[in-house]
């Protein structure tokens, strides 16, 4: 049986993915001296944005799922 975190994770990954790579491109396609490179730089925003969205939706599934979120008070000094 699967545990809440990972189908947190697997229905957080759609959103996230969807915001990294539309950010890359937008940065991408929106400075010219980059866009003149767009047709190498596009494919190398698609990996980063999968590569990153894993581990992104993995740290942020826990901070969804409790109630009050304190992060100054989970110090571990």
């Amino acid at each position: 049986m699967m545990r809440t975190r990972t189908y947190m994770t697997g229905m957080l990954a759609l959103p996230i993915n969807a915001m990294l790579f539309g950010a890359g491109a937008v940065l991408v396609l929106s400075i010219p001296a980059l866009f003149s490179m767009a047709e190498y730089l596009l494919p190398a925003v698609i990996v980063t944005s999968i590569a990153l969205t894993v581990p992104l939706a993995w740290w942020l599934a826990p901070m969804l799922r409790s109630r009050n979120h304190y992060p100054e008070f989970n110090r571990k000094w």
